[in-house]
């Protein structure tokens, strides 16, 4: 009975005997590896960076990003420091991730799927190859290869490639999802032929006129919450301005003269699918455009092909050539093409100053991060927006 008895004292003596440092590294390796598990499952914070989707975001807004609404995806790249996306904090061009492991895109099931109007966080689709200035800050490829290669070699660095899950973090309102045709016609949208759910926050810019011909005093800007750059006219009475629906409502009872901004009358070469031969769209006025679903089959040929180009070469990795107007696909000639995945077509609520599909296309599913659920945070210019904490995101 003493044997047994000294046997447990012993072993408990030999528990109590772990160090202080060794318990503390236990704990904060059940930390990172319980946060990561929340991150990569459940949800994930980000905070906003631009004006693109104003007013129903605002700069320095802190969200947190459902992964499961859509069903949380699988690490593509999972040799990763955790934490960390495309850049080593307070570094500029360290990569804290290894493409040695890629595995294959899958989703685990979710509550639901992407519908029109939801706000979804994504990873930048043409993020996929990315260029560091003199800076170490990055800039857009795309963007920049139109400069030439002596251009780039002269200012830049090789081009860097970057996984799909490793990619800038975009965030927009899904206006169309995969199966739907869109349409911009002097800056309405049309989904399917009728048309698209205004957002509550939308904003565009107007002509504003005032009775007395002069701009908005400072206090009138600080009422509407729209930004305070002046774009005056040559008709010296007249301003443009970023203004939602309610902003009009204000401006119309004080005896205001207001038109909408429409970019139209010219083909605007960065608008997607960048073809201006056959396609003179703006950001105000084009399509139809048909968004991409999985298992469709569509008819391919020299005017269909630059709205799915990307898709084919780049997103379902697949080989294409075009020779003597006969396309290619994995060195066979075809005038068809089945989608493997769905696709999306992503806009900002502040419509003339969002970076969107109008200007790139359509976002993959694989692409998808979460849904934009909750603010939990707003800090402007140094203080506390009150109002907006704990808002949901509509």
């Amino acid at each position: 009975m003493r044997v047994f008895f000294s046997s447990i004292k012993q072993a408990e003596k030999g528990t109590r005997q772990k160090s202080r440092l060794r318990e503390w590294i236990e704990a904060v390796i059940f930390a990172v590896v319980a946060a990561t598990l929340i991150r990569t499952f459940i949800f994930e914070a980000f905070v906003i960076p631009s004006a693109s989707m104003e007013k129903t975001l605002l700069i320095n807004d802190f969200i947190f990003v459902s992964k499961v609404s859509y069903g949380p995806r699988i690490p593509i790249t999972p040799l990763a420091w955790p934490f960390t996306n495309h850049t080593m904090p307070f570094t500029k061009d360290v990569a804290p991730f290894s493409t040695t492991v890629q595995w294959p895109y899958r989703r685990l099931p979710g509550f639901g799927h992407i519908e029109r109007n939801d706000v979804v966080v994504f990873n930048y689709p043409c993020g996929d190859t990315v260029l560091k200035n003199k800076a170490g800050e990055d800039e857009d490829y795309y963007t920049m290869a139109s400069l030439g290669a002596e251009y780039l070699h002269k200012n830049y660095g090789p081009p860097i490639t970057r996984p799909v899950d490793k990619r800038e973090t975009w965030i927009k309102r899904c206006i169309a999802v995969s199966g739907d045709t869109i349409e911009i016609v002097s800056g309405e949208v049309y989904i399917n032929h009728r048309p698209g759910r205004i957002p509550p926050d939308f904003q565009a810019r107007y002509y504003v006129t005032m009775p007395d011909r002069k701009r908005l005093s400072e206090a009138m800007l600080d009422k509407l919450g729209t930004d305070h750059i002046p774009r005056p006219m040559r008709d010296s009475g007249m301003f443009i301005h970023n203004l939602s629906p309610n902003n009009l409502d204000t401006l119309y009872a004080r005896g205001a003269r207001i038109k909408r901004v429409i970019v139209e009358g010219y083909g605007d070469y960065r608008i997607f699918p960048f073809d201006n031969k056959h396609y003179e769209w703006t950001q105000d006025c084009m399509g139809p455009v048909y968004v991409p679903k999985k298992g469709v089959t569509v008819t391919l040929d020299t005017l269909t092909l630059p709205f799915y180009r990307r898709i084919i070469d780049t997103y379902e990795h697949n080989t294409l050539k075009v020779v003597d107007n006969k396309i290619y696909i994995n060195n066979q000639e075809t005038g068809t093409y089945t989608f493997k995945m769905n696709y999306y077509w992503m806009m900002g609520d502040n419509r003339n100053e969002s970076t969107d599909s109008r200007f790139w296309g359509f976002v993959p599913e694989d692409h998808i991060v979460g849904k934009a659920w909750i603010i939990w945070m707003s800090f402007d210019h140094g203080h506390i927006r009150w109002r907006r904490l704990f808002s949901t995101i509509k």
